[in-house]
């Protein structure tokens, strides 16, 4: 979340887009990363495993349920609030990650004046695939001047133009209302499950699913839809 704050930068995507390389080309984040998606899709199936073993052990409903009286609603709603989350990282990844590595996202120049730290940004020919490198230079111009110059795949583009439709926006804000509820249980559930639950912990253990994981993550997260949308 924290690297892709940088969508806000005012470098017409300078910073995102570095950072983007850096995300998809370093050895050690792409361990972490195909192993993540590994342990979501695990994590699905055992969600979608759980619920058909709760739904075959008792196909006949109660006649009279208050789960309320037992749980929290967001407990109860796991497998629609996964399910949800499942469907989102599936557009999410066609849109952006697949489309990054195997689409055509276009490369963009940057020019950044050493002395003032000014960006400008130039589109490149669509010719130019180079794949998922950064190609970096000094230059000086004819004025005196020194740029730094870096020429890089722009996916601040693609982010931008995707966020431009408001049904996408829509669908953006609504799967992050979802990790906000699915993380105010699962966040706190993991603790219990691992027995790592403690009365002298159990406050912060709460305040943090609630305040960090459960609002600020998401509500970063469905502001940069609502940004592009708007700018």
């Amino acid at each position: 979340m924290i690297g892709n704050l940088q969508l806000f930068k005012s470098d017409f995507g300078l910073a995102f887009n570095t950072y983007a390389v850096f995300m998809t080309t370093n050895p050690l984040i792409k361990f972490v990363s195909y192993g993540l998606y590994a342990f979501i899709l695990l994590h699905a199936f055992k969600g979608f495993m759980l619920m058909r073993k709760n739904s075959n052990a008792r196909p006949i409903k109660y006649a009279v349920q208050n789960g309320a009286a037992n749980s929290h609603w967001t407990s109860r709603s796991m497998g629609v609030l996964g399910t949800l989350l499942l469907v989102f990282i599936v557009a999410h990844m066609s849109d952006f990650w697949f489309e990054y590595k195997f689409g055509h996202v276009p490369y963009t120049t940057y020019a950044t004046n050493i002395a003032n730290g000014e960006v400008k940004a130039i589109p490149m020919s669509p010719d130019y695939t180079q794949f998922n490198k950064i190609e970096e230079s000094m230059v000086s111009s004819p004025d005196g001047n020194q740029y730094k110059v870096v020429i890089v795949k722009d996916l601040y583009k693609e982010v931008a133009e995707g966020f431009k439709e408001w049904w996408l926006v829509v669908f953006y804000i609504i799967s992050m209302v979802a990790v906000a509820f699915h993380l105010f249980h699962g966040f706190q559930s993991a603790f219990q499950s691992l027995g790592l639950n403690h009365p002298k912990y159990n406050g912060l253990i709460k305040s943090l699913g609630l305040w960090v994981f459960s609002i600020a993550i998401p509500a970063a997260f469905a502001a940069m839809p609502i940004y592009f949308f708007l700018k």
